[in-house]
């Protein structure tokens, strides 16, 4: 059976919800359907992030986003009421006295556009969280080529929020304004026909102007006068069948949780210095670049490693965590810095994949033959969602600019492919 819609929405993520919801909201007479082959929304990659911000960025297309996402997230909490579980933990970015010198005239940079930070010195690290900030006769440090922290830049406005609870404004909200979610629906293919059908067999042929006009499921045949394919790592899969190039890679990520079972962890998770929710902040270690987040609710870490060289970009349907990744790699750097991790091992791990934006890292909105591709955040999905979401909305109206929360302009084509234009991120993990 055949159905058609206004729009299509391929995928219930958090940048699917957030595209549907902008959609529906600024045209509320067209008829919005998001399918998702999940049993739920969000249950994807959008789970198995670490859901952490920040608005602190060299970039003015990165911090354009986050910030007016970030924002709006904040209005949805402080004004009307809607428990994201916002916590104001900030970002402890760590660095060697080498790297330091080098990211100075950066940091000078962002201090004249009015970004926020607190320069903490080697002895203030020490005494506040206990870091190891020198590694003097430690053969096994010079052996993995660790980097001494020097100096620590505490980012205060940043934080972390609960995923579900962000899932959960938008998929309610879509629906309440009368779209619709059709749950364990894969898209197996799309459909492409031509713009002004003949009736001839094997149609479209190259003359006849071929777009897209709709979804191929497993529960039959979609048709939609637009679709949005907005289904994260999964995106190639289908535009690959086209031959267009998207840009986007999956490449995996892991995330090890680690009780505060001591009293050394304990004293370290809830290091009062820094902020307002009395615990350490969303910590990144020198080279390598091992992080941690404070998980309050859960008394924890939860500790992460972003590998490239040699992680595979991969598409895994289910991607598991890998022991050794934590034993003989993220556990062997973490207590170099801090020993009060030493025998401590995870109750819990997951793993998902990021959308890489092989390109320049930052999400890519473009439309092509009536299809709008919305995705490739590179692992800044959470944080930049809303704004994402009204940029795919406006381009849907095709209009040149989209306003984003907060009243700023953003021009459209500025995340598309063919007038892309992006400044590279100089302060990054």
């Amino acid at each position: 059976m055949t159905t058609e819609y206004d729009v299509v929405v391929v995928g219930a993520g958090i940048l699917g919800l957030a595209t549907a919801y902008h959609i529906k909201r600024e045209n509320p007479d067209k008829e919005v359907l998001v399918v998702e082959k999940r049993s739920a929304a969000g249950q994807g990659n959008t789970a198995k992030s670490a859901a952490m911000f920040r608005c602190f960025f060299y970039s003015n297309i990165n911090l354009l986003l986050t910030s007016s996402t970030v924002d709006f997230y904040q209005h949805l909490q402080e004004e009307l009421n809607v428990d994201l579980k916002i916590r104001w933990t900030g970002y402890l970015w760590l660095f060697s006295r080498e790297k330091y010198e080098k990211i100075r005239p950066v940091l000078a940079e962002m201090s004249k556009m009015g970004l926020e930070y607190k320069i903490y010195e080697t002895e203030e690290l020490e005494n506040t969280i206990g870091i190891k900030t020198c590694f003097e006769g430690d053969e096994e440090a010079k052996l993995m080529g660790l980097e001494e922290a020097h100096v620590g830049i505490f980012i205060p406005k940043a934080g972390s929020l609960d995923v579900d609870a962000l899932v959960n404004f938008y998929a309610s909200k879509f629906v309440e304004m009368g779209g619709k979610i059709q749950f364990s629906t894969e898209v197996k293919s799309l459909i492409v026909e031509p713009e002004h059908p003949l009736g001839i067999p094997g149609e479209p042929y190259f003359w006849q102007n071929p777009i897209v006009r709709g979804i191929h499921t497993n529960n039959g045949s979609i048709r939609a006068k637009t679709t949005v394919l907005a289904a994260g790592a999964w995106i190639p899969t289908l535009l690959d069948q086209l031959g267009i190039e998207c840009y986007i890679k999956p490449k995996k990520r892991q995330i090890f949780c680690v009780k505060a079972s001591t009293e050394q962890l304990r004293k370290l998770l809830y290091a009062k210095d820094f902020g307002p929710e009395g615990c350490i902040p969303f910590t990144i270690l020198p080279k390598p670049s091992v992080y941690f987040k404070p998980a309050i609710e859960e008394e924890a870490f939860w500790i992460s490693y972003g590998d490239e060289f040699p992680r595979a970009f991969l598409l895994e349907e289910e991607p598991q965590p890998e022991e050794n990744f934590y034993e003989y790699g993220i556990y062997q750097v973490l207590v170099k810095y801090f020993p009060q991790f030493m025998g401590q091992k995870p109750y819990s791990a997951f793993a998902g994949l990021y959308a890489i934006n092989t390109l320049d890292g930052q999400p890519l909105i473009f439309k092509e033959n009536g299809l709008i591709v919305v995705g490739g955040a590179s692992g800044s999905g959470i944080m930049k969602a809303d704004a994402i979401g009204r940029i795919a909305a406006a381009l849907y109206r095709e209009e040149k600019y989209a306003e984003l929360f907060g009243g700023k302009k953003f021009r459209v084509s500025d995340l598309g492919l063919k007038k892309r234009r992006i400044t590279p991120e100089k302060f990054i993990i």
